[in-house]
């Protein structure tokens, strides 16, 4: 299974691409957890120390990497095809959870033009392992699905689209699931993220049903998750918080959408 987690930052789609990770991998499938966001922070909500996520390099800035895959002997000219499986096993890191990381860095849209070797080490290395792996993969997004490209866009089972009850990334999760419609993904759902109250269950419930999106579900504001942020420390491994219950039966449902 292959799942993209996407929404306006700030809303909360890497605890949610975490503990989807953390849930699959707990039920013994090998798991790939990739972090696109521009600014990556799934390492920590995956139980790495801050110290240990610093040490990371996104594959993006990895000048000796990308020029291994790339550079030729031409001055601006650099290969376009090469072998990525070496780069799965030697830059994912194995987390405390039993989740597979790596780290890309930024991705430039597929509309951009951009034909950079670190673009293309990423394009390759991301379209290989949604379209030609086999385990579970969970990608943390930046909004949008434009990075993805439109040949990998296909090939992502489900998109999940984050938004808290305010309106401004609710509006961005109505953009982010009309975009994926017309990139070829077939099944794209609303998550609730930090629903605290009656009221903000309304106000996501009303904006779906207006804007014909559909709810997977509605994960719980969980102050155990606000906390552990605050020290630095991973959520997931407060196994009695509300939010990280929901994030696991979110699991369940998506299993039973892949069968």
């Amino acid at each position: 299974m292959k799942v993209a987690i996407s929404g306006k930052g700030g809303v909360g789609k890497t605890m949610i691409a975490g503990g989807l990770a953390y849930s699959f991998a707990n039920k013994g499938l090998k798991t790939i957890a990739i972090d696109a966001d521009p600014s990556p922070n799934l390492a920590l909500t995956l139980g790495l120390s801050l110290e240990e996520a610093r040490k990371i390099v996104p594959i993006s800035e990895n000048k000796e990497l990308i020029e291994s895959k790339t550079k030729t002997s031409y001055p601006g000219v650099y290969r376009l095809s090469f072998t990525i499986e070496d780069v799965i096993h030697d830059f994912s890191v194995m987390t405390p959870f039993g989740v597979n990381l790596i780290v890309m860095g930024t991705v430039k849209s597929m509309g951009s033009g951009c034909t950079c070797p670190a673009n293309s080490v990423i394009r390759t290395l991301l379209r290989h392992l949604v379209v030609e792996r086999d385990e579970v993969v969970i990608l943390d997004m930046e909004a949008g699905v434009e990075h993805l490209g439109r040949g990998t866009a296909r090939h992502v089972d489900v998109l999940i689209v984050v938004a808290d009850a305010n309106i401004k990334s609710l509006e961005t999760a109505r953009h982010i699931h009309n975009l994926a419609t017309a990139a070829g993904i077939k099944q794209v759902f609303l998550v609730g993220n930090k629903i605290g109250n009656r009221t903000q269950k309304e106000t996501v419930r009303e904006f779906a049903e207006r804007n014909n999106l559909t709810i997977l579900d509605l994960v719980p504001f969980d102050q155990n998750v606000v906390e552990a942020e605050m020290r630095g420390e991973t959520p997931l491994k407060h196994e009695d918080s509300a939010a990280l219950r929901v994030i696991q039966n979110l699991s369940e449902k998506l299993g039973k959408k892949d069968n």
